[in-house]
């Protein structure tokens, strides 16, 4: 089996290591904090990030890019806005990077894989996105994720290369779509997690779920992303997983946003990254700059400013009635 590169010590960075490593791979797991790499390779836990869980000894925790680099193939699972960072110190070696992040650039308001072009000078990207909870992943429990790649040899290549008995992936050339679904779907799910927190019932949750992913489609369409891949793993299978469970970070942020709490004391946790909170006003700048209409991302930005959940919702519901559709 290959030598795989992981950038990022979190706790999805931890399970694809895990899982990685579960299937023979020797994993070189990139960590920022030194406690946390101590505690991989002597402990072979992160305590911090995936708690309870035993890893791999086919795991060896680093702070040396440049030792992970020299991998086969090297997952990025960094916060998307600091990837570009992360990524830019890489050496210049060639090597596949696959994207498992989930986020638009802010500022930029580009995609990870257009960054990752960026900063790399040509290196082959593929993107890595699905309906993944990390501690389900580090289990072995069954899961299935989109493999996206520009050039299908690629994408055929690097699934070969990953799957595993539970680590199912799919390959597509929709980099954009896969993209388009892991960011928008994290922004959603605090929006169903407010609706959760507020005491505001099933139906609206079904509600904001599906026209969710109409704003979902609206805007993946908009930039050039295909339709069934937004129906796909990467899109909805996203959406609902992350949508009904307090496992997931951005629903349970909602939840707190949905009872009154203030976004920063609940962001305030470093154990915890929920992208949503990020990606929110950089998604709803980016569907104003291509015409596309996202009002249940609009809503979730003005919470996350501290909008009163009761008004926000109000203005949800006295929207212009219209006919339903994408």
């Amino acid at each position: 089996m290959s030598v795989l590169g992981v950038l990022g010590g979190g706790a999805w960075g931890t399970a694809l290591a895990q899982v990685l490593a579960s299937g023979g791979h020797e994993v070189r797991l990139w960590v920022r904090e030194p406690e946390v790499a101590d505690a991989i390779n002597t402990l072979r836990e992160n305590p911090l990030f995936l708690p309870g869980r035993r890893l791999s000894d086919a795991i060896r925790a680093t702070g040396n890019l440049g030792w992970v680099a020299e991998a086969a193939a090297v997952l990025v699972v960094t916060p998307a806005q600091h990837m570009r960072a992360v990524v830019a110190g890489l050496p210049r070696n060639g090597r596949p990077l696959i994207l498992c992040s989930k986020g638009i650039e802010a500022g930029s308001l580009k995609f990870l894989h257009e960054v990752a072009h960026e900063v790399t000078d040509g290196s082959p990207v593929a993107v890595l996105s699905g309906p993944t909870f990390a501690h389900e992943v580090a289990a072995g429990l069954p899961t299935a994720v989109t493999l996206a790649a520009e050039e299908p040899a690629l994408a055929h290549r690097l699934a070969a290369t990953i799957a595993q008995p539970t680590l199912r992936p799919y390959v597509s050339t929709d980099v954009v779509g896969a993209e388009v679904g892991g960011a928008v779907k994290n922004v959603l799910a605090i929006a169903c997690g407010v609706v959760e927190g507020a005491g505001l019932g099933q139906n609206a949750r079904a509600a904001v779920i599906a026209r969710g992913f109409a704003e979902m489609t609206r805007f993946g369409l908009a930039r050039g992303a295909r339709a069934e891949t937004l129906s796909g793993l990467s899109g909805l299978g996203d959406l609902v997983l992350t949508c009904s469970s307090t496992s997931s970070r951005n629903f349970s942020l909602g939840v707190g946003l949905g009872q009154g709490q203030p976004a920063e004391e609940l962001l305030a946790d470093r154990r915890t990254v929920a992208e949503g909170a990020h990606t929110a006003p950089v998604l709803a700048q980016a569907a104003v700059a291509v015409g596309v209409d996202m009002p249940v991302t609009t809503a979730v930005c003005q919470l996350l400013e501290g909008a009163d959940v009761g008004r926000v919702v109000e203005a949800l519901l006295t929207r212009p009635l219209r006919e339903e559709g994408f």
